[in-house]
């Protein structure tokens, strides 16, 4: 009898004894091809020696120390590396466990720095439909997932959402694509005027929007606007770069291909690629300064921040990605895997988007493609697809509510960045045989 509180109480799953590249491995030995990270985490695989040679080493030195009493080397050489390969303005670097921790931080971040220059009146969170920030209150609170907030409701605090860019979805007939992205922008502009632009403190947006949505990227012009309506209101700019963020995208950071830095922005998932639990929340040295200059002190913290087992896997993550050249290689073996999709799924009846960036994308599957309509909710259709992918041998990640919470069904395929022709031929096929076992 296990005694582990597991995520869903009536599922038998096997047990991971192994990993292999981008497999894993069950107790007995099957192997399952990892295409989609896990929850967008693994990016280099299951096995890979530099960063299991680093938390050895870490482990032989030093394994914890509180950071109320210590810094430590690899705590530091990290946040110079992430700081050293950040978007412009970015300067400092909280550590933290994982990217609840890290949203959390920035939210927190956001309303001390209001406080510190003297304007206690923004307390006002904007963020987007079908958005998601994480699970722990605040986080929850800002995310636009209506099924994941809908029963813990009385205990979140009150947020603000807009529209998401979600061109499939959105657009128009007759719209461009950018005129589509100014407008969806522009309900920002509204929604600060409608609660005061001086009672506003943030607005948090995913760069490309991961797991309620499916690989769901912006419209060319879209951040910028944001961007523009932010610095005129005087309101802080919180990117979530928890899933789509350190190379997911094709670039270190998703919003570099936007042409936009954050005020504040969270990374985690791919920072640690699973090696240990990590994230980081980064801000500009603008609200560094307001803290230092201030009251001194961040009011916030937890226990295994700055962990140096974590830093140390962290570092060699991100010398793996940068040094080694990994991420380098992401945007064009997305470009393999997205026109293997295409080849196989662009004409299929049922479905009826393939979108994403770099190895982060999403097939939006649909009852009919001509009308965009959704499979009713009660198929449960992204569960069957997920079941079904992995008796097949792939691990992925489809999920249900995609337009609003309730309807949509898509699947997020997000593999290591380490695959090969031969692994996205697997993915492709195995995704066949689910979507043909399951689609009627």
């Amino acid at each position: 009898m296990s005694h582990i509180f597991p995520r869903h109480t009536r599922k038998q799953l096997p047990t991971a004894v192994g990993g292999d590249g981008v497999f894993l491995i069950d107790r007995d030995g099957r192997r399952y091809l990892d295409g989609s990270g896990g929850a967008a985490v693994s990016c280099l695989g299951h096995s890979d020696p530099k960063v299991r040679q680093a938390l050895h080493d870490q482990l032989d030195q030093l394994a914890y120390a509180h950071t109320g009493f210590f810094t430590t080397d690899v705590a530091e050489a990290l946040a110079e590396k992430l700081i050293d390969h950040a978007p412009k303005g970015l300067d400092r670097v909280y550590l933290v466990s994982g990217g609840s921790e890290a949203m959390e931080s920035a939210l927190k971040l956001a309303r001390q720095y209001f406080l510190e220059i003297g304007q206690p009146d923004r307390r006002h969170i904007i963020a987007r439909r079908q958005s998601y920030h994480g699970n722990t209150l605040g986080a929850l609170a800002t995310g636009g997932n209506a099924w994941r907030r809908a029963q813990f409701d009385p205990l979140l605090v009150e947020t603000h959402h807009i529209a998401p860019c979600y061109a499939y979805r959105g657009q128009e007939d007759g719209e461009t694509a950018f005129d589509y992205g100014q407008r969806v922008a522009n309900e920002l502009e509204a929604k600060i005027q409608k609660l005061g632009a001086g009672n506003v403190m943030a607005f948090v947006a995913e760069p490309v929007v991961g797991a309620t949505a499916g690989a769901v990227p912006p419209v060319e012009g879209y951040f910028k606007r944001v961007r523009e309506i932010c610095d005129h209101h005087g309101v802080l700019l919180i990117l979530d770069e928890v899933m789509c963020g350190m190379g997911r995208t094709g670039t270190l950071f998703a919003c570099e291909q936007e042409g936009i830095a954050p005020d504040i922005c969270a990374i985690a998932k791919g920072l640690g690629a699973g090696y240990q639990p990590v994230g980081a929340m980064l801000c500009s040295a603008q609200i560094y300064a307001a803290i230092q200059d201030g009251s001194g002190f961040f009011q916030h913290g937890h226990t295994y921040m700055g962990h140096p087992m974590a830093a140390a896997g962290a570092l060699a993550v991100l010398e793996r990605l940068v040094d080694d050249g990994v991420v380098a290689g992401v945007r064009e073996k997305g470009a393999r895997l997205y026109n293997a999709l295409q080849a196989e799924f662009g004409q299929h009846p049922h479905v009826g988007d393939i979108r994403g960036r770099g190895l982060f994308l999403g097939l939006e599957l649909v009852e009919d493609r001509t009308t965009k309509a959704p499979f009713a909710p009660d198929l449960k259709l992204a569960d069957k697809v997920k079941a079904a992918a992995f008796e097949a041998g792939l691990g992925c990640y489809p999920m249900g509510g995609t337009i609003d919470g309730r309807q949509g069904d898509h699947v997020l395929l997000a593999p290591p960045f380490i695959i090969e022709d031969t692994h996205i031929d697997m993915i492709v096929e195995a995704l066949k045989v689910a979507l043909k076992q399951v689609l009627p």
